[in-house]
C-alpha cells in the first residue's frame, strides 16, 4: 500500500462516514418537523432494512464492478438518503425510504471499503492499515455531528442546509475512492484475502462460523453498536434539562477517537488482544454509567464522551481483527460481512427499541438497557478467552 494511494481511501472513508455521521442529526429534525424519538427510531429501523440489503448484495456487485468501486456507489447512497431526510417536512411513513438508503449505502460501504483496503494489503501489514481506516471512520462519525451544531449556531445554517452539504460531502468520498480504486494495485498471492465466493455464500457459512470463536466478536459488536448508537443518537434527549448540550458530547467523542487511536493505538497493539478487548469495553460500559450522573454535573457528559470514545473507538479495529483471526481463511470474507450486518443490527435496530423505551419508562430506563448491552459485550469477551483456554487445553 503506498502512501499517496492511501491517502485517496482514507480522505473517501473520511467524507462518506460524515454522511453515517448525520444520521445522529434525525432526531434533531424529525423534532422540527413536529415527530417524537419513536419516529426517529422508525427512521432507523428502516436504515436497519436497507443494511442487509446493501451487505447482501455487496459481495455479487463487487464481483463485477470491484470492492473500490462499490464503496463508491454506496458512498453516493449514502449521500442520497441523507439529503431525500434533508426534504422531508413533516412526519409520515414515508421517512423510511431515507433512512433505507442510507442503511443500504452504509452497509455496502462497511463490508465493500474494508474488502478494498484488504485486496491491497498482506497479512503482515493489514492490521494498521485496519486501524488507520477505522480511525477515519470514527473521525467522520463522531466529526459530522460536531461541526454540524457548530454550524447551526455559530453560522445560523439551517438544519436543511448542513444535511444537503453533508450529502456533496459523500460525492466528493465516491469521487475519491473511485480514484483509489484505479491507482493502488491489489496483492496477488497466497498472502491476499481476496476470494470469489457465490453471492450468498455468507449466509451458507453461518453456521460454520458459528462453531469458531468468530462468533464472540460478531455478536460482541452487535451489542457495542447498542452503546454506540444508544449514546449518539438520543443525545439530545439524554441532556435535556440537563444544562449540557449535544455538541459537546459529539466533540469530546471526536477529538478522543483521533487522539486514543493516534497515541495509544501502538500500546494497544502490544497488548494482548483478549486482555485490550475486556479492558476497552469496560470503560465502554462506565461511560454509559457516566451519563446517569450528568443531571447531577454536566462534566459527566464529557467524561461520558471519553470514556466511550476510548473503549468503543479503539475496541472496534480490534473486535474487527478478532472477528477475521478467528475464522479460518475460506470463511474470512463471510465472517466480515457477518461483522458488518451485526453492527447494523446494533446500530440501526436498537434506535427501534430505545426510542420506545425512551417514551415510555424514561431516561433511566433507556441508560440501564444501553449500560446492560455494554455488560453483556463484556461478558462475552471474557467467554471468548475460556472458550481459547479450553480449547488449547483439549489439543494438548
Amino acid at each position: 500500500m503506498r502512501p499517496f494511494s492511501a491517502v485517496f481511501m482514507l480522505v473517501g472513508v473520511l467524507l462518506a462516514s460524515a454522511g453515517y455521521g448525520a444520521t445522529f442529526l434525525f432526531s434533531m429534525h424529525v423534532r422540527a418537523i413536529g415527530g417524537t424519538d419513536i419516529h426517529t427510531g422508525v427512521t432507523l429501523a428502516g436504515a436497519a432494512l436497507g443494511t442487509f440489503a446493501g451487505v447482501s448484495l455487496t459481495g455479487w456487485v463487487a464481483q463485477h464492478v470491484g470492492a473500490a468501486r462499490m464503496s463508491a456507489l454506496a458512498a453516493l447512497c449514502v449521500g442520497a438518503g441523507v439529503v431525500s431526510f434533508a426534504l422531508v417536512e413533516r412526519v409520515s411513513a414515508f421517512d423510511v425510504v431515507p433512512g433505507f438508503l442510507v442503511g443500504f449505502g452504509w452497509g455496502a460501504f462497511c463490508l465493500a471499503a474494508p474488502l478494498a483496503l484488504a485486496e491491497r494489503t498482506s497479512d503482515a501489514e493489514r492490521g494498521p492499515w485496519f486501524l488507520r481506516f477505522a480511525t477515519m471512520q470514527m473521525t467522520g462519525i463522531g466529526g459530522s455531528p460536531a461541526l454540524a451544531g457548530f454550524a447551526i449556531r455559530f453560522w445560523r445554517m439551517p438544519l436543511g442546509g448542513v444535511l444537503c452539504a453533508i450529502g456533496g460531502l459523500c460525492v466528493i468520498a465516491a469521487v475519491m475512492l473511485e480514484i483509489f480504486g484505479r491507482i493502488a494495485p491489489q496483492v496477488r498471492g497466497r498472502e491476499s484475502t481476496h476470494e470469489s465466493p457465490a453471492p450468498d455464500s455468507w449466509f451458507s457459512k453461518l453456521g460454520a462460523i458459528v462453531r469458531t470463536r468468530a462468533v464472540y466478536p460478531i455478536v460482541i459488536i452487535a451489542l457495542g453498536g447498542c452503546v454506540f448508537s444508544g449514546l449518539m443518537t438520543f443525545q439530545m434527549s439524554l441532556v435535556q434539562g440537563t444544562g449540557a448540550k449535544p455538541t459537546t458530547f459529539f466533540s469530546v467523542y471526536t477529538v478522543t477517537v483521533i487522539a486514543t487511536r493516534w497515541l495509544l493505538a501502538r500500546v494497544v497493539v502490544k497488548m494482548r488482544p483478549g486482555t485490550a478487548t475486556k479492558l476497552l469495553l469496560a470503560m465502554m460500559v462506565l461511560g454509559s454509567a457516566a451519563m446517569f450522573v450528568v443531571p447531577f454535573h454536566v462534566l459527566f457528559q464529557s467524561a461520558s464522551a471519553l470514556l466511550l470514545g476510548t473503549g468503543y473507538g479503539l475496541a472496534y479495529p480490534i473486535v474487527q481483527l478478532q472477528a477475521v483471526n478467528d475464522s479460518v481463511a475460506a470463511h474470512r470474507r463471510a465472517a466480515l460481512t457477518w461483522f458488518v450486518a451485526a453492527y447494523f443490527i446494533g446500530a440501526f435496530g436498537f434506535p427501534g427499541v430505545g426510542g420506545w423505551v425512551l417514551v415510555h419508562g424514561g431516561r433511566e430506563a433507556l441508560l440501564a438497557l444501553i449500560a446492560a448491552c455494554g455488560l453483556a459485550a463484556l461478558a462475552l469477551a471474557v467467554l471468548r478467552d475460556r472458550r481459547r483456554i479450553e480449547t488449547f487445553s483439549a489439543s494438548a
